[in-house]
């Protein structure tokens, strides 16, 4: 991890205990560990606010196949996104329902219109993107 900076932090009693039960049902070993991975999270997502910086993600979404030619939509949307799509994974959820789970990196921009053009679409019933990091420009 490299050199250790130690300082104090002061908060009220009651969200320090609220901190404390937060810190238990995720497991956490003690409050620094947990400190450390929500100020990484705040970074990686002012990352993402900051359009020009390379990014990944997935973009998760489950959709009924049955919907006319929105498998074809979806394969034309990807063709259009192939410089940011690095890998796609389907899965047969039932006789109606498909998921698929898209890998993407590049400009967060880019990566969020293509989210919103897969979220918009007529049959899609649930679209989710989770964002990451490339680790890049994040302190260990």
């Amino acid at each position: 991890m490299g050199e250790l900076y130690r300082f104090g932090v002061s908060m009220p009693v009651k969200l320090l205990e609220v901190f404390d039960r937060y810190i238990a049902r995720k497991h956490y070993t003690n409050r620094s560990e947990a400190i450390r991975d929500l100020i990484r999270e705040k970074l990686v997502e002012e990352e993402w606010r900051e359009s020009d910086k390379e990014v990944i993600g997935t973009i998760t979404y489950v959709y009924d196949h049955h919907k006319r030619e929105l498998t074809d939509r979806l394969i034309d949307i990807q063709h259009d996104h192939h410089e940011e799509i690095i890998s796609t994974q389907h899965v047969h959820l039932d006789h109606d329902h498909c998921l698929e789970v898209v890998i993407v990196k590049g400009k967060a921009r880019e990566i969020q219109d293509l989210t919103d053009k897969i979220k918009s679409l007529k049959g899609i019933l649930h679209c989710q993107l989770a964002m990451t990091t490339t680790g890049k420009d994040l302190p260990g």
